[in-house]
């Protein structure tokens, strides 16, 4: 994933899809997820958490909630027991993800390990060209959490997939963001940022589980101890 905060990369999210299961985003514009409380899930992804999206003048205009979110996740996860898994982009040379560039660098410290990785990738999908299914399905995970940015993009790519691969995904509304979609003539105005990260949500469908707060994630330990990635 490669942008900046008035242009996109290549988009391969998805085509939206109403969702209309038990699931599904509420008419009135608030995440709800099934009724009763919200079943623990035994993985983290954190997406893309990477300088050149969250800090400085070019971050997502809600990178400072986002990281706080992500912190919160990743402090309960760890000490769960949940598997960690934090999704590094390279990008391509002169972007502003090159690999061992600044912008390049991930925001939140890792603590290497048995159930905490970097994953590195190349595309949208995380789990793409990457040891992402494997290692999740070595730990025995059945569900997981998914935040970061960009929420149309890598945060929708790589939630879609592990929807088609059957896992139960949790989707934190607080804890991804995007940027601003630049207005086009004869198209739109500006779409602003929070609006995007809402579509990106609703374009998931009835299966993704959307809560409004990432606080309200419970986590627990992985069934079995996950290896670290050849990448």
């Amino acid at each position: 994933m490669t942008t900046t905060s008035t242009t996109t990369g290549p988009h391969t999210g998805p085509e939206a899809r109403p969702g209309t299961g038990a699931h599904a985003v509420a008419t009135t514009g608030e995440p709800i997820h099934p009724a009763g409380p919200l079943l623990p899930v035994e993985a983290l992804l954190l997406v893309d958490l990477q300088s050149a999206f969250v800090a400085g003048d070019e971050a997502v205009p809600d990178a400072a909630r986002v990281l706080d979110r992500s912190r919160d996740l990743l402090a309960r996860a760890r000490a769960a027991g949940a598997l960690v898994v934090h999704l590094q982009n390279d990008g391509a040379p002169g972007t502003v993800d090159e690999p061992h560039t600044p912008g390049w660098e991930l925001q939140l410290p890792v603590e290497p390990g048995p159930r905490e990785v970097v994953v590195r990738k190349t595309e949208d999908d995380g789990f793409e060209g990457t040891a992402l299914g494997a290692l999740l399905a070595d730990a025995g995970v059945q569900a997981l959490a998914v935040g970061g940015v960009l929420s149309e993009m890598c945060v929708a790519a790589t939630a879609r997939t592990a929807l088609d691969r059957d896992f139960r995904v949790v989707l934190p509304h607080d804890a991804h963001a995007t940027y601003d979609i630049p207005a086009a003539p004869g198209i739109s105005d500006v779409v602003p940022a929070a609006m995007s990260s809402r579509a990106a949500e609703w374009a998931l469908g009835d299966e993704v589980e959307i809560v409004a707060r990432a606080a309200d994630v419970p986590f627990t330990r992985t069934p079995s101890t996950a290896s670290r990635p050849d990448r």
